[in-house]
């Protein structure tokens, strides 16, 4: 089973847990890190033999081209993650549409490639973004990877479906959300990121393991290079939550990584579109 290995390109600073600390206008006066936790997430990479895509936002690639040019270099899919890393549900839908113009713009204009992917920030289209969808279908995108089927304090859409899913009647759009797992009756997030962080190894990979050999799907699994990054600059003014889930295992992140990338086989997100279009299932249902 090839599985979809993603990740999110953003630097420390211009993550959702710190977005009331940190003001975007600040952003240029922080110091950025995220080259070389790309270039040390690439040759991660390199050494297990591995592509996969990489939702980059476009103010990282306004600002740094040559990382763009690596990453596709490398044979890595580029996709968007927006422009500055603004959830969806906080934005018009004409704010929306602006967004990804610009971000695919400054993406493409560095990359040499065509951008067809998109990763909404922090997981951000659900039930309060109906049209969102529509606009991506719109805008020519082949898929988009921006649902967390999850309850969650920061964001999800549990009516969602947990797998690949046709968002918008008559479009070939391709939804493919975030990998959950079931546990003793309840849906629970296993596709990545903090959670991957923050709990034992084993679990992850047992989750992984019921979706892709009891479920027969790919497992779609994302993470951020400052999480590899334990000497990043702490914000001492954030949230002890946001502070405990932020910096929690950051020294033992790269190491869980080399063997979830050694236990399972991994491809770009867009070489699995094809097959999960086939299966997906309308949603919302038609009437």
């Amino acid at each position: 089973m090839l599985n979809g290995l993603s990740v999110d390109i953003e630097d420390w600073f211009q993550v959702g847990a710190f977005e009331r600390c940190i003001d975007r206008a600040a952003w240029d006066g922080c110091e950025s890190r995220i080259e070389r936790n790309s270039e040390a997430v690439l040759e991660m990479f390199a050494q297990a033999g591995v592509v996969g895509t990489f939702f980059t936002l476009g103010w990282v690639a306004e600002r740094f081209p040559r990382l763009i040019r690596r990453v596709v270099d490398a044979g890595h899919e580029l996709a968007s993650h927006g422009y500055d890393h603004k959830r969806v549900f906080l934005m018009s839908p004409d704010e929306f549409r602006a967004d990804l113009a610009k971000a695919r713009d400054l993406l493409e204009q560095a990359g040499g490639v065509a951008v067809t992917g998109y990763r909404a920030p922090s997981f951000s289209i659900d039930a309060r973004t109906p049209w969102a969808h529509p606009i991506l279908a719109g805008a020519g995108y082949a898929y988009s990877s921006s649902v967390a089927p999850i309850v969650h304090d920061h964001y999800g859409w549990p009516q969602a479906p947990r797998f690949s899913f046709l968002p918008v009647p008559g479009s070939d759009l391709l939804e493919l959300p975030v990998t959950t797992a079931r546990l003793g009756g309840r849906i629970v997030p296993a596709g990545g990121g903090g959670f991957f962080r923050l709990l034992p190894y084993g679990f992850s990979r047992w989750a992984l393991r019921q979706v892709t050999q009891r479920d027969g799907r790919p497992a779609i699994l994302y993470f951020h290079p400052w999480e590899i990054d334990p000497g990043q600059p702490r914000v001492a003014s954030a949230p002890l939550r946001s502070r405990l889930r932020h910096y929690t295992n950051l020294g033992a992140m790269a190491g869980k990584l080399r063997r979830l990338l050694n236990d399972f086989q991994w491809a770009r997100i867009d070489g699995l579109v094809a097959a999960e279009r086939a299966r997906a299932v309308p949603f919302p249902p038609a009437p």
